[in-house]
């Protein structure tokens, strides 16, 4: 159960400003409460959840795209796949992937199309469901106890990953592919332009992909993007901290993979899962918060839920003289 505080819908007020209401209540003390609204809202488990189906959409979605370039005898797409891979997945987890990769291509040659079905209807189905988990880890960090009935939540749910989903794997493909792109056209102008201009932009399109998560999954009325833009970016920061302190730790430690053996990429993969989900949800945490802010309601845990949840306190026994 939540017991964090329901944040009021303050999408009919006006005459004030996101920025100004966080410079008012000061950005290490939105943090701080942010943290106390993720951890009382049960925000960690959520996280966990969504970090295992992330999982299984990654490994579902390469295997769907490779068993289809190589059912279309595109072998060159999979070439492709892995060096993007390799350059957004940190370490033993990008091996994983690649290594899904090399077992679509042969499936995908010698049966034509059951790499495609399984792995992009798989990925489709997980994808749906992780949205819907991501819908209800929200709500929750909002203090709603309700989520959508099921047919219109799984609906939105699955055309948020089909819509936000691409936008994503766009961004990834960005940050992935270096000046090589535009090298083998000879054009040393656009390669160095792309070179230095695909982290903006790739961290841009995955920071609009969380804001428009941040607005339409919960059941509530959200208030304008601006108000949730700032969550969004504290999401991406942690995100990309994430994957650029895994990618070190996984260059530079003998031991991980000594330790897991042939588990190690397995391991890696959900960690890196792990650790992505947390700072979404870390992010709507922010965002909520500051717009508790907004309606008054700074606290981030109720206390009634707090004393509902707690069992009653029972009188001692009285003991009876013989």
């Amino acid at each position: 159960m939540s017991t964090a505080t329901l944040v009021p819908e303050t999408r009919g007020l006006s005459g004030d400003d996101a920025w100004a209401v966080l410079r008012r209540t000061g950005r290490l003390r939105l943090l701080k409460d942010a943290f106390q609204r993720m951890r009382v809202a049960d925000g960690f488990s959520h996280a966990h959840s969504l970090a295992f189906m992330t999982a299984l959409v990654a490994i579902q979605g390469v295997v769907g795209l490779v068993g289809l370039a190589a059912a279309l005898n595109k072998g060159g797409v999979s070439d492709v796949i892995v060096a993007t891979i390799r350059r957004a997945v940190p370490g033993p987890a990008g091996q994983v992937l690649t290594t899904a990769v090399a077992q679509a291509h042969s499936t995908g040659v010698g049966h034509r199309y059951s790499a495609v079905v399984v792995g992009l209807i798989g990925c489709i189905i997980t994808g749906t469901t992780a949205i819907g988990q991501l819908e209800r880890g929200l709500n929750r960090i909002y203090g709603v106890e309700q989520d959508r009935p099921s047919l219109k939540k799984y609906g939105l749910a699955f055309l948020f990953a089909l819509s936000v989903g691409t936008l994503a794997s766009f961004a990834f493909g960005c940050l992935a592919f270096g000046r090589e792109v535009f090298a083998s056209r000879g054009s040393h102008g656009l390669s160095t332009a792309w070179s230095l201009g695909r982290w903006p932009l790739g961290l841009a399109l995955i920071a609009v992909a969380i804001t428009l998560l941040f607005r339409w999954s919960p059941r509530r009325c959200q208030p304008q993007l601006s108000w949730l833009a700032f969550g969004a970016g504290v999401s991406v920061i942690l995100w990309a901290l994430a994957t650029a302190g895994l990618g070190l730790f996984y260059r530079f430690s003998s031991s991980f993979g000594q330790t897991y053996g042939p588990l190690a990429g397995v391991i890696a993969l959900l960690m890196w899962c792990v650790l992505s989900s947390i700072a979404l949800f870390y992010g709507a945490a922010v965002a909520a918060q500051l717009e508790g802010v907004r309606a008054g309601e700074a606290a981030p845990q109720d206390a009634e839920k707090v004393a509902e949840s707690e069992p009653e306190a029972r009188p001692a026994p009285v003991a009876v003289a013989s």
